[in-house]
């Protein structure tokens, strides 16, 4: 009787492993198999809600399945990527992530933020997202030396735009700041909900000035309606030739800022189906049309693979991290 209770019990187990195999084997050769639902931790219009939109339009016609854009903004990118985390690890549910979502937010508040940036599978990195500091153009700030003496000689009277503590927006003006040794209040901060209304701000001289992603600003500058002081990029835009690099213009710290989409998934997220995705993005990156949609919102196409993704991200954290710190931004 116990040997035929073990063989009985050694039986299930085995068929429930072939049944698990079986699941795996489906996944690998059929998946997707319905449509993907793609989340974008911000509101609709902006950055991040733009690249996703331009990788569904890409992407679903290698996956031969809809790949759905569904915004769930708040919290500065947390609610959203919360919801991805939490999700089935099936490759169904998705995420854009932003350097603001998956970086600097737990970087500036390590202890409040639902996540760690490696709470999650990263796939692919999409594109890089300059940031490009601007004024109105009838400023009498020319160049960035020009808004650094009048920093120094006002401090704390003039202001700066911004979608959140937890986004470039303001990092990149505090980081200009501490390459100043001044204080973190240098200048009053003023939130708005996203990067046009960061842009718009300027224009409407509600600010003195701002450093938002080149994506939010790309026909504003070409419209003549922003003048830029200076670019994150080591090398100066192509688009853009006439703005001068952080570099050129004496503060090379802000190389360090610079933005980017990545597609991400659940943690543990099916090896097939992040395969699948991986091979798409190569397939996508080829893809006229993407290519130019990254163009119309400032982006640089700029994918890589699950592996190297990681370690760009690691490394972005690592270096966002050691600014904050020594920027005394970590705020909880």
């Amino acid at each position: 009787m116990i040997k035929r209770r073990t063989s009985s019990a050694y039986i299930h187990v085995t068929l429930a492993g072939l049944g698990c195999m079986f699941a795996s084997a489906t996944l690998a050769q059929g998946y997707p198999t319905k449509p993907i639902q793609l989340v974008v931790p911000f509101s609709a219009g902006g950055d991040a809600d733009m690249a996703a939109r331009n990788l569904s339009a890409a992407a679903q016609i290698v996956l031969g399945q809809p790949v759905i854009v569904l915004n769930k903004a708040g919290a500065n990118g947390a609610i959203g990527a919360t919801f991805v985390k939490d999700s089935s690890a099936d490759g169904y549910t998705l995420l854009v992530g932003r350097i603001g979502s998956q970086v600097l937010l737990p970087a500036l508040q390590p202890r409040t933020t639902p996540y760690q940036w490696k709470d999650f599978t990263y796939i692919g990195l999409l594109e890089l997202n300059p940031v490009v500091c601007v004024v109105h153009p009838e400023s009498a700030y020319r160049s960035l030396a020009d808004l650094a003496n009048a920093l120094k000689a006002q401090p704390g009277k003039l202001n700066y735009s911004h979608s959140g503590p937890a986004t470039v927006q303001n990092l990149a003006p505090q980081l200009f700041f501490a390459s100043l040794n001044m204080r973190p209040d240098a200048a009053i901060n003023v939130p708005y909900k996203g990067g046009n209304e960061v842009a718009m701000a300027v224009i409407t001289k509600d600010v003195d000035f701002a450093c938002n992603n080149l994506s939010s600003m790309t026909g504003l500058l070409s419209g003549g309606k922003l003048r830029a002081l200076v670019t994150t990029t080591p090398e100066r835009l192509s688009q853009f030739p006439e703005i001068p690099t952080a570099r050129e213009a004496g503060f090379s710290q802000l190389e360090a800022v610079i933005g980017w989409s990545a597609l991400v998934g659940p943690p543990k997220m099916n090896p097939d189906a992040v395969k699948k995705w991986a091979d798409a993005l190569k397939q996508v990156a080829k893809n006229q049309k993407w290519v130019a949609g990254n163009a119309n919102f400032g982006g640089i196409p700029h994918v890589l693979s699950p592996e190297e993704t990681e370690k760009y991200v690691s490394n972005s954290f690592s270096t966002y991290a050691d600014l904050v710190r020594k920027a005394g931004l970590e705020t909880q």
